[in-house]
């Protein structure tokens, strides 16, 4: 009972603080819709990049990733965690800069309305079907974080799940209305510090723990399949992640991991180009000249945030190999590390780190989302002349709605953290990435694909989800890749075979292009 009520204490500090940043900022970013959104456009390097990171890693780095490290060995994780370094680095290197820029020539401070102007749009229908995805993906992902939140607290205090979770929910959706995205962008710079420092403090105590790194992958190596960075283990397996049989872990044996895995896992890298939380941060620097610090940055937090949390898993299977025995209980070996071998006070601030994903996270989700439906269907289409002051009303309303969704999704306390996130992460990804690499680098594209790309990406999502990959062999490869190439075709095709952008457009481009 007194390491929970420190454990509890260290945490509620941390909340207080998070809230301080939103109240804060509150008076600046209720300013106008544009501060409330974007910012005015005055984020440094720093900011942009740890709030950008810390913002799309999510509760999934410190429990997601750590527990598919633990539940299916390495093969899945690693390869997962290399396609997502990689995403990072080449989104920061093509898509930043012009992005940046772009947005500001068009005006715009979402991303339904970026692409909207981008076509100089009068009946928005291109703002609308990009605003209603971002509304229905936006609730999943909202979803993963009130199940981390959840699983979070139950786990550390013993309660019941349900109740948990709403506690989180309730607290993340006052801080996002009280701060916008300026609090957000800061409280997520502190947050990116905490998640690392927490999954730096866990390896090290973790591996002397265990006597060593030698004795860690020597304890690794004695379960079959586990460090085959080739193989998979191969018992009953949902959307990836191994399941127990009669409440024992069943890892079997390792299997193939060949060519068409390895493709899907890298897939993963894709999903930067359309996720809005990052692509927002691009726009709402203040200069573009300090993208390239924010690059540097960004993929040096992401190439250690993500080795340490893979490797928190295997950790956790050489210390702990049967204590977790199903893929949902497997998300909880970071808890489990911290609660075990730190003291209290020390693992209240790492449970905070976990904390800090999840807030960091949600709030850039329903923010995003609010501001898809309040600035863009709200007054984009149904009431053009509204005022600043009811537009950031309807955004607090339905902040209210997506979080009551959310939660309603998040009920089933059984769900995988990293399976909905990796649903809501194609969706993004096959929806807006061919659609924002297109807009930034091809002149030929127009309305009419740009409307066929979101469409047939974002439903293929669907499709091949509860469809396709269902049927297994080879058509078990994750979502994303086959929604994202559908999407790029229909994209060229349907823009190849319709009239060509009118000139204005076309000249706007290569102002762009060539920095006029």
């Amino acid at each position: 009972m007194k390491d929970t009520v420190q454990i509890m204490t260290t945490m509620i500090i941390y909340m207080v603080a998070v809230i301080a940043i939103g109240v804060a900022f509150a008076k600046k970013a209720n300013k106008n819709s544009d501060n409330y959104f974007l910012g005015g456009r005055t984020l440094g390097p720093w900011v942009t990049a740890m709030s950008a990171e810390a913002s799309d890693m999510s509760g999934w780095l410190l429990m997601g990733l750590p527990g598919v490290a633990y539940w299916c060995g390495i093969a899945d994780a690693t390869w997962t965690a290399i396609g997502l370094a990689a995403g990072t680095y080449i989104n920061w290197l093509i898509t930043s800069k012009r992005l940046r820029r772009y947005s500001e020539k068009a005006n715009a401070i979402t991303l339904p309305e970026f692409f909207s102007n981008r076509f100089h749009e009068k009946s928005k229908v291109v703002m609308t079907i990009a605003a209603l995805f971002i509304l229905i993906f936006f609730t999943v992902y909202a979803a993963s974080c009130l199940v981390t939140c959840g699983k979070l607290f139950s786990t550390l205090f013993g309660l019941d799940y349900v109740p948990m979770m709403i506690v989180g929910a309730v607290f993340v959706l006052v801080y996002t209305i009280i701060g916008g995205f300026l609090a957000e962008s800061a409280s997520d710079f502190m947050q990116a510090i905490v998640m690392i420092c927490a999954l730096v403090v866990i390896v090290v105590t973790g591996t002397v723990s265990a006597g060593g790194i030698d004795a860690v992958v020597e304890n690794a190596q004695s379960i079959p399949g586990f460090l085959e960075f080739f193989g998979i283990a191969t018992p009953e397996t949902v959307d990836g992640v191994q399941q127990a049989v009669n409440g024992v872990p069943q890892f079997g044996e390792a299997g193939s991991y060949g060519f068409l895995n390895i493709i899907s896992t890298l897939a993963w890298g894709l999903g930067y180009f359309g996720v809005p939380q990052v692509l927002l941060r691009f726009m709402a620097i203040r200069s573009e000249k300090e993208l390239t610090s924010s690059r540097r940055i960004a993929t040096v937090w992401v190439l250690i945030s993500l080795a340490v949390a893979v490797f928190i898993g295997v950790i956790g299977r050489s210390l702990y190999p049967t204590a977790l025995t199903t893929a949902s209980e497997a998300e909880n070996v970071f808890i489990l590390l911290s609660t075990n071998l730190l003291p209290p006070l020390v693992a209240g601030l790492v449970m905070a780190g976990i904390l800090a994903a999840t807030i960091s996270s949600s709030d850039s989700y329903l923010l995003i989302a609010a501001s898809a439906f309040s600035k863009n269907i709200y007054q984009g289409l149904l009431h053009r002349k509204a005022s600043d002051k009811q537009v950031l009303n309807i955004s607090r309303i339905t902040l209210l709605v997506i979080t009551l969704v959310a939660i309603v999704i998040a009920l089933d306390e059984d769900s995988v953290i990293f399976t909905i996130v990796s649903f809501a992460w194609a969706g993004f990804g096959a929806t807006f990435g061919p659609l924002m690499l297109m807009c930034l680098f091809w002149k030929r594209i127009n309305r009419a694909g740009a409307i066929a790309g979101m469409v047939s990406g974002g439903c293929m999502v669907f499709i091949w989800k509860l469809l396709i990959r269902p049927l297994g062999g080879v058509w078990d490869i994750y979502e994303l890749l086959p929604a994202f190439i559908v999407s790029c075709i229909f994209i060229v095709v349907v823009s190849l075979l319709t009239p060509p952008p009118s000139k204005e457009i076309q000249q706007e481009f290569e102002d762009v292009k060539n920095k006029v």
